[in-house]
């Protein structure tokens, strides 16, 4: 490819590879304080579905390693979007080295906090706030535990921010880093903020929660009936790894208190978070 960025996130690896200059700049600039990689785990491309698509109204389209086949490009304009997606493909489709749960992930003293849930929960509003406030950043897409369910892997991707919570985050954390903002993708408005590297790469897990934004204060504990079904929906690789996922997740569940949390904004998700926390 035309221009190349590899880099080191946690234990992945990758190799990027575009028809252009600037996703790969914004990518760079975001990830400034992060170490480049010799033999990547992954490559990727971002180059154009057709020839003329590089100068003409330029679209990307994502290749590489994984692919998922009629995926719709996305206008250069979206670029930074489009290498993010891309990077969560390759690990989604292709990762085994841990039991991957799609959560964000924060961590306090060495001991960890999971959130997963259903897209707009608020997972990644309610990471950023907390790594604000002093927290490790952990990530934001996936959660890498290890396959003796014994600790959480640090892999501190780029957070994603949507639509109201890109305010609520820049009230918190004015020194943050961010990328550009970039209107009208698939998923609205989004723009994404570098984290703050966390000091350790291992945590042990302490604490499962279920968040839900904009509903009136409450917690509920789960059975572990209920946790077990909910992130095998969450994992993208649990079936791929068989027997050693099935071993690892019910490990998982046994070991941590699991907890549906509703919250009504930002502040109110943080101090549940902490409260919680604090009770255990």
């Amino acid at each position: 490819m035309r221009h190349q960025l590899s880099l080191k996130v946690g234990p992945v690896g990758y190799r990027l590879g575009s028809d252009w200059r600037a996703p790969l700049d914004q990518l760079h600039a975001l990830y400034a304080d992060y170490p480049q990689v010799d033999v990547p785990d992954f490559t990727i491309r971002l180059e154009a579905p057709w020839p003329w698509r590089r100068w003409l109204r330029p679209q990307v389209a994502i290749a590489g390693d994984l692919t998922l086949p009629g995926a719709v490009p996305l206008p250069l304009a979206h670029g930074l979007l489009a290498a993010e997606m891309a990077m969560n493909l390759q690990v989604a489709l292709g990762w085994r080295r841990h039991l991957l749960l799609h959560a964000a992930v924060v961590a306090r003293d060495g001991r960890a906090v999971v959130m997963t849930g259903e897209s707009g929960a608020g997972k990644s509003t309610l990471a950023a706030l907390l790594m604000g406030r002093g927290w490790d950043f952990f990530g934001d897409e996936f959660a890498f535990l290890s396959l003796d369910a014994a600790q959480l892997r640090a892999h501190p991707r780029l957070i994603s921010l949507k639509n109201q919570s890109i305010a609520a985050v820049a009230a918190a954390s004015p020194r943050a880093r961010w990328g550009p903002l970039l209107t009208a993708t698939p998923k609205g408005n989004v723009r994404h903020i570098a984290p703050v590297p966390p000091g350790i790469a291992v945590a042990a897990p302490k604490l499962l929660l279920f968040p839900r934004f904009g509903y009136p204060p409450a917690t509920r504990p789960l059975l572990p009936s209920e946790t077990f079904a909910r992130l095998t929906q969450a994992s993208t690789n649990y079936a791929a790894l068989g027997e050693t996922g099935f071993r690892a997740l019910t490990s998982f569940v046994r070991q941590i208190p699991a907890i549906a949390v509703d919250y009504p904004d930002g502040a109110a998700g943080v101090a549940a978070v902490e409260e919680l926390w604090a009770q255990r």
